[in-house]
């Protein structure tokens, strides 16, 4: 075998041509779908006094798309393993556009059920997590994975773009036309993706059947450990991102737009964490990056708990827990890409996705319940996530034997 054949770089270089166009491809097209998933929180105050919402009933509303976001992560991430994210990403962006006009007409019907019915669906728009993580995998050598799923992993920023503007879209174009630029929007993703996106010439197809590949990941101890961290991580950020605009207007009183300003500013601050994360995962390893992830989050999980004055201390208390949390999302998948069997990244995506997103999904339905509970408004979930975020910081460093990527050599 000559040189060049057995050096895994030198033989792999020319076939990665393109690795960055289709990187940034996933990044838009799970921004863009991120924001589909995430349009109903931030009209969450609309909804709540057009339809006269308890606490319980407005979590419920903005929890709702999480659940099928998340749970449907599972066989979505086997699926890709198997028809790969060229024609998984059109197929469930273009699947989502239903849902988004649905979700209009429930609202204009001030229907609170039919808003729940259309909501669940919407979660299908939160699933293209799955499909990005192990297209990418397949596209960037091992010694650049965290820094690909990490750029990847920021189109989370939809979340910043939902909350920064749909209540401004409502205020200018209506509430209905709205929805369908969303549509619309979602529609040339679609396009654009199936036009110009493409499979790593490193990728394979697993043909093997659905349910014994998911009972083969489920077998491996790194996809419950991951499932764990990432759903305190990406969990927490999910939690905070669709429940703070309800969270700011009943603590310090704000309005629609400026409670979705706010909100786009924590979105955006862990957006840029997480590429940071994985980057510096490469470095350090994602055992360190989690550390430091982790112990941020536990301590500003209780200081927000006591409500810092505005606007210094409490802004600043939030931007610092989502960049903590950022850097957590991008250290967990660095540390799949690094851990987990090629052939089993999207079946193990999808399982520790599906993860994350529930445990984004029951905080909101907590803070509601727990409203005014022991401690003032939401001071009982506060102190609960940091409960769960110590306990994720100590597993990840004395529970976890699996091996992380450490600091490369110069």
């Amino acid at each position: 075998m000559s040189q060049t054949a057995a050096s895994p770089r030198a033989g792999a270089e020319p076939e990665l041509s393109g690795q960055n166009r289709n990187l940034a491809l996933a990044l838009f097209a799970f921004t863009i779908t991120f924001w589909a998933w995430n349009i109903i929180g931030p009209l969450g105050v609309r909804y709540t006094a057009q339809m006269g919402l308890s606490s319980s009933q407005k979590a419920l509303l903005v929890a709702t798309p999480v659940l099928v976001g998340s749970v449907g992560r599972i066989p979505v991430g086997a699926l890709t393993d198997r028809f790969g994210g060229r024609i998984m990403f059109p197929i469930l962006t273009l699947a989502s556009i239903p849902f988004v006009l649905l979700v209009a007409v429930a609202g204009n019907a001030r229907s609170f059920p039919l808003m729940l019915l259309f909501g669940f669906f919407l979660g299908i728009a939160g699933t293209t997590f799955a499909v990005g993580i192990p297209f990418v995998n397949a596209w960037f050598r091992a010694d650049r994975r965290g820094f690909a799923t990490g750029v990847f992993g920021a189109g989370m920023g939809g979340t910043a773009l939902s909350a920064f503007f749909t209540p401004r879209f409502v205020q200018w174009f209506g509430y209905t036309a709205t929805h369908v630029i969303l549509a619309v929007a979602l529609a040339a993703t679609a396009a654009i993706c199936w036009t110009w996106m493409r499979n790593s010439p490193l990728w394979r197809p697993n043909t093997d059947p659905v349910v014994p590949k998911l009972a083969a990941a489920l077998r491996l101890p790194i996809t419950w450990q991951m499932s764990f961290l990432y759903a305190v991580a990406f969990g927490g950020f999910v939690a905070f991102s669709t429940y703070l605009p309800t969270f700011l207007k009943d603590v310090y009183s704000f309005d629609l737009t400026a409670a979705g300003t706010r909100t786009a500013g924590f979105a955006i601050a862990a957006v840029v964490a997480r590429p940071i994360g994985g980057i510096l995962s490469d470095r350090i390893g994602p055992r360190a990056v989690l550390a430091i992830s982790l112990a941020g989050t536990t301590a500003l999980a209780l200081v927000l708990a006591f409500r810092p004055p505005l606007e210094l201390s409490a802004g600043l208390s939030f931007v610092a827990i989502a960049f903590f949390l950022g850097l957590g999302t991008g250290g967990v998948f660095a540390w799949v890409a690094t851990a987990a069997p090629a052939e089993r990244v999207g079946s193990v995506t999808g399982l520790v996705g599906a993860a994350g997103g529930l445990g984004g999904y029951f905080p909101p339905l907590v803070l509601g319940a727990t409203y005014d509970t022991l401690l003032p408004q939401y001071g009982v979930g506060l102190v609960l996530l940091a409960i769960v975020a110590a306990s994720a910081l100590v597993f990840s460093q004395l529970g976890i034997r699996a091996p992380d990527r450490t600091a490369r050599p110069a």
